[in-house]
């Protein structure tokens, strides 16, 4: 279901694309033509069809139409908000690496973390302003309800965190890879989840990127654990 998912919306995105340079070529094409010269047919999209099924012939009006509505659902605001408050976290901790991790790499990795992060959280803040504000969301086991931390897979407990902020030198690089690639895997659990059931366009790339980043960064932790 997923993959059937995903291959419908790139191939609106696809429709979308030559639908807008078909009509950009039938603009300039229409200034050109001589006076009294018959205008030639509206731009046609060839729109591929699903695994086994023909491509069409759409107008681009037809090609518009058919679109699919990307309108956000629960599962979306679902995941802009408790992602926001993931990342929170991961801010969090690696603001101690600058002045508790003994490990060059620990610290660069937590610079890392911290500049992909920060501006991700810009990012879907701005997306949940442009569509109305916070939520309330609910669902099943995963549900960000009242975006409780226990509810979002990966999160460190407060006791977790307590023990990181004491930590220094070796003891602090060993908990915080070992945090962090617990809470970055608990990301990739929550992007993946929003790709199969959320609905907008803007959230499945920003859960794309989560996935790219953080598995690559995951990598480069178990790497140096």
């Amino acid at each position: 279901m997923l993959v059937m998912k995903v291959f419908d919306r790139v191939k609106w995105r696809a429709v979308t694309a030559l639908t807008l340079a078909a009509l950009a070529v039938s603009g300039c094409d229409s200034g050109a033509d001589a006076p009294g010269k018959k205008s030639a047919p509206g731009p046609s999209v060839i729109a591929p069809g699903k695994p086994g099924e023909p491509a069409r012939t759409l107008s681009a009006e037809d090609a518009a139409k058919e679109m699919p509505d990307d309108s956000p659902n629960a599962a979306d605001f679902e995941y802009v908000q408790m992602m926001i408050t993931h990342h929170g976290q991961a801010l969090e901790m690696t603001e101690l690496a600058a002045h508790q991790a003994e490990s060059g790499g620990v610290k660069r990795i937590a610079s890392r973390i911290a500049a992909g992060q920060g501006p991700e959280i810009d990012a879907m803040q701005g997306w949940l302003k442009n569509h109305g504000g916070a939520r309330h969301t609910s669902g099943g086991a995963n549900s960000g309800h009242h975006h409780d931390h226990a509810a979002m897979p990966g999160m460190a407990t407060g006791a977790q965190l307590k023990q990181l902020r004491a930590a220094r030198g070796a003891a602090f690089d060993e908990l915080f890879l070992k945090l962090m690639i617990t809470h970055h895997d608990g990301a990739i659990t929550m992007a993946t989840s929003v790709l199969s059931d959320g609905n907008n366009v803007q959230v499945e790339e920003m859960a794309n990127d989560v996935i790219a980043q953080q598995t690559s960064e995951i990598s480069r932790m178990r790497e140096m654990s």
